[in-house]
């Protein structure tokens, strides 16, 4: 049969991309075997399991240690966000350890109020830095993006509580997040979203600090200038927050600028303070060869370096690079492994009887039904994704314990709701008087039937992901591109999938339905319906992310301000996986005529991907 060799081709390819991904992406952050790459776990002082990837250059010996980096993710992320970082800093010669705060990826979960305690785990590995014999204990330094730049903040003050002899850190590098600028109790430590009205404090003592404050960013580095205006990121290194920290913790005299390192001497030590002001977003610096260069070049002065790499010199893209391959092996696997399996004996009888054809393109009132669902459903999307925010984060049953999984799963639900309504309302009133039969185009289904094609979806999804657990478990690796992510992840995620995964069925089977059944339609081109479908699946999400930015470009301050803008930001990854799983569905549905198949596969692996990358508290 044609269709299982093409089919048996395709998940051969599948397998093969997955493997160069798995290769190529261990040999570049092993620098080619020089690094030694380790997943540990250990039972922390503040009595939870922490999780972290250590990497250990062949040059770090007990005769010589070398410097040390605890790198850390933001918030909603994991340890293998920072591999931009961890792959340079290793192969220049720094031994890193790049953690899985509380509540993320591996490591355990904590109470809300236990965050601030040792740095989310951050001065947990700092001790157990210290610890190891190749490690030199006096040069150690702390570094995170977003929250993981809270967590280096919050080390340095459980840091301080150490006799100055005895404290271990010596270098500070915070990304996407404001330093401390005072010590009053009464104030926060960390953001510069106040009045200018306090004492400066240098509160990193003699320790080394840098930031690197995005021009756009949407969190931090903002102030109240004197005639209550809000001062934009752009606009942060003339602000007095800055002004102060590059004067160590004093009232400005002079201006002084970004991206100059400056020096003075503090209790008999030369100390360095410098802002990077990249031109770029808060989620950005996660994939920015800029950030990365001047990281580099700020732990080069501070902890010295043993390498003669330029700063300028960089292979974490390769890395990147791999790390796509296997996502599109990953997806590629899942069609293809799909359409194998419907040669088999216990799951032929899913398999389309005839080709599947698309249905003639509509004329007449069919092409303002066709047209006005799509809008009317991109409208209600977009509107019902700004306002179901406030309501979810207000709202949310203990039960679920990951916020942003559940916001976007009742805005999945809400959506898969919206989606039968209009697809109801289309067979009622137009498609039922034109012959369209919801038997030959799948919506009806025998109950055998519809439990093989829950059998078959679940062994799929299995089969997909122990493909990324031998990734993770042979090479250190998995399959991403900056935001969208698929992981080996620990047996007590599998709970949180059950309690989310009937909201993300109730949209991408919907979805699924209505990009299939009723919208398989032929068209000038043989990819213009698909084309069309997967263009409005993700055009609210589009079109909110291109106000949010073009404001924030365009004035300093981002549009919508009604909610958080952590709404825009999660929109990246949505962007791209619902217009995807138009291609998904309909390429398992053009074989088995079977629109449910494809969308419950999609499903489970958007509910994975989620609960598997992001905060549980």
């Amino acid at each position: 049969m044609e269709g299982k060799r093409k089919s048996l081709r395709l998940l051969a390819i599948s397998l093969i991309l997955c493997l160069i991904s798995m290769v190529g992406a261990a040999v570049v952050q092993t620098s080619a075997g020089k690094v030694t790459v380790k997943d540990i776990r250990w039972e922390t002082p503040s009595g939870y399991t922490m999780s972290a990837l250590l990497l250990i250059p062949e040059s770090a010996t007990k005769d010589n240690p070398a410097p040390a980096i605890v790198t850390s993710h933001g918030w909603y992320n994991n340890r293998e966000m920072q591999d931009l970082n961890y792959v340079e800093y290793s192969r220049r010669g720094y031994v890193v350890m790049s953690i899985d705060m509380y509540g993320h990826g591996n490591s355990d979960v904590v109470s809300p109020e236990e965050w601030a305690n040792r740095g989310t785990g951050m001065y947990d590995a700092v001790e157990l830095m210290a610890s190891l014999p190749y490690v030199d204990t006096t040069k150690i330094g702390v570094t995170g993006h977003s929250n993981g730049a809270r967590a280096a903040n919050w080390s340095v003050l459980e840091d301080n509580k150490k006799d100055p002899s005895e404290r271990l850190i010596s270098s500070v590098l915070l990304v996407a997040n404001d330093a401390m600028y005072s010590s009053d109790p009464g104030e926060p430590l960390y953001w510069s979203m106040r009045n200018s009205d306090q004492e400066y404090t240098n509160n990193y003592g003699t320790r080394d600090v840098g930031i690197i404050a995005a021009q756009y960013d949407e969190f931090f580095f903002r102030s109240i200038a004197e005639d209550g205006s809000i001062t934009p990121p752009r606009e942060f290194i003339h602000t007095e927050f800055a002004q102060s920290f590059l004067h160590f913790g004093t009232d400005p005299k002079e201006e002084r600028v970004e991206s100059n390192i400056y020096k003075q001497e503090i209790d008999g030590q030369n100390v360095s303070r410098v802002i990077y002001t990249p031109n770029q977003i808060h989620p950005w610096n996660h994939l920015s060869a800029t950030v990365v260069k001047d990281s580099l070049e700020f732990f080069e002065d501070s902890l010295g370096s043993s390498s003669n790499l330029e700063p300028g010199s960089q292979v974490w893209q390769f890395k990147t690079f791999f790390n796509f391959i296997g996502l599109v092996g990953f997806f590629l696997f899942i069609v293809s492994f799909t359409k194998v399996m419907l040669y088999t004996s216990a799951f032929e009888s899913l398999r389309a009887k005839a080709k599947v054809t698309p249905a003639s393109a509509p004329v007449g009132r069919g092409i303002a039904w066709f047209w006005g669902g799509l809008i009317v459903s991109a409208i209600i999307s977009g509107y019902s994704y700004l306002k179901l925010f406030t309501w979810a984060s207000t709202n949310r049953p203990d039960f679920f314990p990951q916020a942003p999984v559940f916001y976007i799963g009742v805005w999945s639900l809400v959506m898969g709701i919206v989606t039968l309504a209009i697809l109801y309302a289309t067979y009622k009133f137009y498609l039922k008087g034109t012959g369209f039969s919801l038997e030959m185009t799948g919506v009806k289904i025998k109950a055998n039937m519809l439990f093989k094609t829950i059998l078959l979806s679940i062994l799929v999804s299995v089969a997909a992901f122990s493909i990324v657990f031998v990734a993770d478990y042979f090479f250190k690796a998995d399959f991403r591109l900056w935001v969208i992510a698929i992981k080996a992840f620990t047996p007590d995620k599998l709970v949180l999938v059950l309690k989310y995964l009937p909201f993300l069925l109730a949209f991408y089977v919907a979805n699924s339905i209505a990009v299939n059944s009723f919208n398989y339609l032929t068209g000038k081109k043989k990819w213009s319906n698909i084309a069309i479908l997967a263009v409005f699946n993700g055009l609210s999400a589009a079109v909110i992310i291109a106000i949010q930015y073009t404001a924030f470009f365009v004035t300093g301050h981002y549009y919508f301000t009604s909610v958080s803008p952590i709404v825009g930001i999660w929109l990246f990854p949505i962007v791209i996986i619902i217009p995807l799983s138009a291609f998904i569905t309909r390429s398992i549905f053009k074989e088995t005529n079977n629109p449910y198949l494809g969308g419950i596969i999609y499903a489970i692996v958007v509910t994975v991907m989620m609960v598997t990358n992001t905060l549980t508290q």
